[in-house]
Order: C-alpha cells, then sequence, then structure tokens
C-alpha cells in the first residue's frame, strides 16, 4: 500500500503506557476514517512510555505505511508529545485525539462536515458529560476553566480539551510558537479566527488510569495561568497595596495611642499581623517566581522535545519532517474545501 504525497487529514495522538488499549484506538481510527474517505496518516507519538506502547507503535507502522511513530527520549509532556505530532505530521487538516478513548475518533466525520459548512479553521470538542470521572475531577476541572476564564487575557471556551480539528494554516501558527511551556488550547484560541464548538460526552478510558494525577494538574493548571495572563502580578500588587495600608493603619493606632498616653494592648495582635504580612511577601515572591522562572527556561533556548527514534513515515519513508516555520513566515490558509 502507497499513500499520496499529501493526505487530506492527519491524526495527531500522544501516547503514554497505552498498550491496553492501542490496538482499539487505531482500529476506531481506521473505522471512521473510513466513512470519510479521505487519504489520511496517523501520527503516534510515544511520550517515554515504560510499557509495550513503543512495541506496538512500530508493529503497527511496519503493516501500515499510513503510520508515523515518533518515540520521545523521555517522558515531556503531554502538550509537548502533541507539539511533536503536529512538526511531523503532513496534513491539510489535523485531528489532536488522545489515544485512551475518551474522545471518540467517531467523531471525525462530524468535525470535518462542520468546518467544510462552517469555514472555520478550529473545530473544538466541548464536553457535555464526563463518563468515568470521579467528582473531584470533575470539579476540579470545572473549577480550572472559570478560574483561567477570569484570570485569562484571552477567551479560552469553558469544559474543552485538546481534542479538535485544526487547519494547515492554524498548525504552522502553533508549531512557529517559541513557548517551552505550551498550553495549546489556549494557544488556539489566542491565534483567533472562526472556531466552532461541537458538543459531545465524554467517554471513560477504554483501558489503564489516568495520566493526569494531582501534581501534574497543579503544573498544567500553572502553565496555563502564567502563560496567559498578567492577572496574579496584578493581583500581588493590589495584595502589596493593601497590605502596605494596613500596616500604614495599625502603625497609626500605635502612634496615637502612645501619644494619648496609653498602653496599646495586643502583643499577640501585632505578632500575628506580622506573620500575616511576612506570610503574602512569601506568596507574592512565589508569583514573581512562576514569571521569572519561565522567562529563565524560555532564555535557554533548549529544544522543545528531543526524539529517540522513529518507525515508518506514513507518508514517504525518505522524507525529512517539515521544518519549523518562523512565526513571520507560518503558511497561508489551506482553501482547499473539505471534499
Amino acid at each position: 500500500m502507497t499513500t499520496p504525497a499529501s493526505p487530506t487529514l492527519s491524526v495527531i495522538a500522544p501516547c503514554y503506557n497505552e498498550q491496553q488499549g492501542l490496538a482499539e484506538f487505531l482500529r476506531r481510527v481506521r473505522a471512521a476514517t473510513a466513512q470519510i474517505g479521505l487519504e489520511y496518516e496517523i501520527v503516534l507519538v510515544d511520550d517515554g512510555s515504560r510499557d509495550g506502547t513503543w512495541a506496538i507503535i512500530s508493529a503497527a507502522a511496519g503493516e501500515d505505511p499510513r503510520i508515523l511513530g515518533i518515540r520521545l527520549r523521555r517522558n515531556h509532556g503531554h502538550q509537548l508529545a502533541i507539539s511533536a505530532g503536529l512538526v511531523a505530521a503532513r496534513g491539510a487538516w489535523m485531528v489532536l485525539i488522545d489515544a485512551d478513548l475518551q474522545d471518540p475518533p467517531e467523531l471525525l466525520p462530524a468535525m470535518l462536515q462542520l468546518a467544510e459548512t462552517t469555514g472555520a479553521d478550529v473545530v473544538y470538542g466541548q464536553r457535555r458529560e464526563r463518563a468515568g470521572e470521579t467528582m473531584f475531577k470533575r470539579a476540579t476541572a470545572s473549577a480550572f476553566y472559570r478560574v483561567i476564564g477570569w484570570l485569562s487575557e484571552i477567551d479560552i471556551p469553558r469544559d474543552t480539551g485538546d481534542f479538535r480539528l485544526i487547519s494547515r494554516r492554524v498548525a504552522d501558527l502553533l508549531v512557529a510558537m517559541p513557548e517551552q511551556h505550551r498550553f495549546l488550547r489556549g494557544m488556539v484560541a489566542w491565534i483567533g479566527g472562526r472556531q466552532v464548538p461541537l458538543l459531545y460526552d465524554r467517554d471513560a478510558r477504554y483501558a489503564g488510569e489516568t495520566k493526569y494525577p494531582v501534581r501534574k494538574m497543579l503544573r498544567f493548571a500553572s502553565d496555563a495561568i502564567t502563560g496567559f495572563s498578567r492577572r496574579p502580578l496584578q493581583v500581588a500588587t493590589a495584595t502589596g497595596v493593601a497590605a502596605a495600608l494596613f500596616s500604614l493603619g495599625l502603625g497609626t493606632f500605635s502612634v496615637i495611642g502612645w501619644a494619648l498616653g496609653r498602653t496599646v494592648p495586643g502583643w499577640t495582635s501585632v505578632t500575628a499581623a506580622i506573620g500575616f504580612l511576612s506570610a503574602l511577601q512569601f506568596v507574592m515572591l512565589g508569583i514573581i517566581g512562576e514569571y521569572l522562572g519561565r522567562l529563565y527556561e524560555q532564555s535557554r533556548g533548549r529544544p522543545l522535545y528531543l526524539e529517540a527514534d522513529r518507525v515508518g513515515r506514513g507518508l514517504d519513508a525518505d522524507a525529512a519532517p517539515r521544518a519549523v516555520p518562523r512565526f513571520s513566515e507560518a503558511a497561508d490558509p489551506v482553501s482547499a474545501a473539505v471534499p
């Protein structure tokens, strides 16, 4: 089997310890793309898996020339794994989807149809229900989207993940962005243009367990907030001003009491105030440190990710992945309509 030089659709899936469900994922993706009748490729990015995920990807790529497997040298994280897939993909349209089957591949035809009828550059999946998730997970996800919506300087749709269809133009713009700490759904929203939702019910994981424990969720939330909002710094400034006024009032109260010859009671209250203000200072320094840390990591100029291996080419075994364009040289929109 051979594939054309430029497929219409690239399906990009980051994989981390997905050996139990990867074969089923590929089966369902193939079935969904067969309904569309378009030439396609599947780009599987192994994000440093410790199980048999890479062996399954290698075997699948050997059997199907439409599959390209990329193995990263270590676990770089979900967002960078998707970024690696974006660089390697060649399609006029690209679908970002996780391999855990929480986001149904069967929605691909509906996404393409919606892009064609609306002329949108982005069709993003917006969740109505989240099956198989704990109350804690649903509550924290809901809180996250509302907090980031209040903090962010751009409009990031609520209850959305990275499951979306994007045009080649949007993909090139994403690839050209140099952020080390990437929050792709925010970056897509920042690009702007016509972006439309597709409502769907999210399924439970097909197999395995979540790859986002609380620690990673907090890190992800921190990247989202610091990457798309200066409001924490503004809140820190406002809090510092309020604390200074409080301290000034407390000092004035003490001086007046001394001038009137009255003992100012409240050693405990003064100590508590000092402790409160000291804690505020550390919190504010921590917020500032988050932003400075991002600047430091960005200034080092290290690559976003490191590849260890590739299997298959999907399109051309001798072809190199497309070069990362400069931001000012990003490709023009794809003018052809989806068949």
